[in-house]
């Protein structure tokens, strides 16, 4: 039951920090704004996909949500360049992330081509 209480009130909490209306999250999720209403009042909980999805659209994890955690957002990974300066890669979701790793690597390549 304590967790039930942690996910309604943290759902809620997160999506007001957003400046998101029920409705506004219903719509990024896809669903009625009656189901997020729900969640928020604890009456249901959202399946495992449409966790996950809130958890990514509220930028936080869903251990946060689910109050297995009291750590909203962990501190995720920054990059080095070779000159030893660190990217800050902080507010940034996994996928741009990814992207700009994916980016030096094609750098890389193009610089390791010039060469020969």
């Amino acid at each position: 039951m304590e967790n039930i209480n942690k996910f309604k009130n943290r759902l809620k909490n997160l999506r007001k920090e957003k400046d998101l209306t029920q409705k506004d999250l219903a719509n990024k999720l896809g669903i009625v704004r009656t189901a997020v209403a729900n969640y928020e009042t604890g009456r249901t909980i959202p399946d495992s996909q449409t966790l996950l999805i809130i958890a990514d659209i509220l930028d936080t994890t869903t251990d946060y949500l689910l109050g297995r955690t009291d750590v909203r957002n962990p501190e995720k990974p920054k990059i080095e360049t070779k000159a030893f300066h660190t990217i800050d890669t902080d507010g940034l979701p996994d996928e741009a992330i990814r992207q700009v790793e994916e980016y030096v690597e094609l750098i890389k390549l193009k610089y390791k081509q010039d060469k020969k």
